[in-house]
């Protein structure tokens, strides 16, 4: 799989990103440990979850995600293959939202115990939490770096001009800076002034910041649950009008013409843009697995991506 740099600080990472999310809640054990072994047997080598996945699943608590991933990478041994990415902010069980220093180094302990693990790879501030000040987080952050417990430090659901504060801040005061921003974002686009609760969307601002000061973007909930691909899922609210039908008509020419599904031109169209964007996608099925992994396959011409790009503009 092919590999591409995590930002101007980050390290060379898979293009195409497994999300875990619900491994070890919705998705049981000998599915979920299916799945990682399938991305793994693909070339793929970056994993992402989250110390509160899936605490509002039914038989989520918080960690649940976390948990699977160590008992497969104790029976797998590929901990040295893999670039392991979670995150903190977000509030489950007893354990409040937060961003404040000491908040943010307990969690990343217990995430480090639950994945049985030295050191996370990218460690995420899950939302932009503005009862704390940015100085507080970043400083947290940079001291977990400077204590080899994490090796690159990203964002989450943060405005452009949010972030474009944290980068100035940490390189003010020389403090590990955020090396890429994971944000809601997929092929048709949000209405607009839709809201997403605590979830932010990714916005042509944000594009344009992350393309000039080389900010990796990471696309998070990128085929909207299978509604491109499935009559029995409504198009969500946010999504509803706007240039999504034109969006949606390109898409499908597109698909057609390539012969692939309308999931893997999604996930296709964020690989081949400039700069590439990295969807974190995933599976509950081996066949949903086969399907998204044979977006790598899938070659976009500069006259799809033109076609994709402009679909609905104007």
């Amino acid at each position: 799989m092919k590999t591409v740099p995590l930002g101007r600080s980050g390290p060379a990472v898979s293009i195409a990103c497994l999300g875990t999310m619900y491994y070890g809640t919705t998705v049981d054990e000998e599915t979920s440990r299916r799945l990682l072994d399938q991305y793994l047997e693909a070339g793929g080598r970056f994993l992402d979850t989250a110390n509160i996945y899936a605490a509002w699943a039914p038989s989520g608590r918080g960690g649940d995600s976390e948990e699977l991933l160590g008992r497969w990478l104790a029976d797998r041994g590929s901990r040295g293959e893999l670039f392991i990415a979670t995150k903190v902010g977000f509030a489950y069980g007893d354990v409040p939202v937060s961003l404040r220093a000491d908040h943010i180094e307990a969690e990343c302990e217990k995430s480090l115990r639950r994945m049985g693990i030295d050191a996370v790879d990218l460690y995420y501030a899950h939302l932009d939490e503005r009862g704390t000040p940015l100085a507080e987080a970043l400083g947290a952050f940079d001291r977990l770096v400077k204590a080899g417990k994490v090796r690159h430090v990203g964002a989450s659901n943060y405005r452009a001009w949010r972030l474009a504060e944290a980068l100035d801040l940490a390189r003010a005061e020389g403090l590990a800076a955020y090396c890429c921003i994971q944000q809601r974002f997929t092929y048709v686009r949000p209405r607009w002034g839709a809201a997403f609760g605590r979830q932010v969307a990714a916005n042509d601002d944000l594009l344009d910041f992350c393309r000039e000061r080389d900010v990796r973007l990471l696309a998070y909930s990128p085929l909207l649950k299978g509604v491109y691909v499935r009559d029995d899922r409504p198009m969500p609210a946010p999504y509803v009008g706007g240039d999504t039908d034109a969006r949606l008509a390109a898409l499908r020419q597109v698909a057609a013409e390539k012969g692939a599904t309308p999931n893997q031109v999604v996930l296709a169209w964020m690989m081949h843009s400039r700069p590439a964007v990295i969807p974190v996608f995933s599976a509950s099925t081996a066949g949903q697995m086969t399907e998204d992994l044979g977006a790598l396959d899938v070659a976009l011409s500069e006259a799809d991506m033109a076609a994709l790009d402009s679909a609905g503009a104007g």
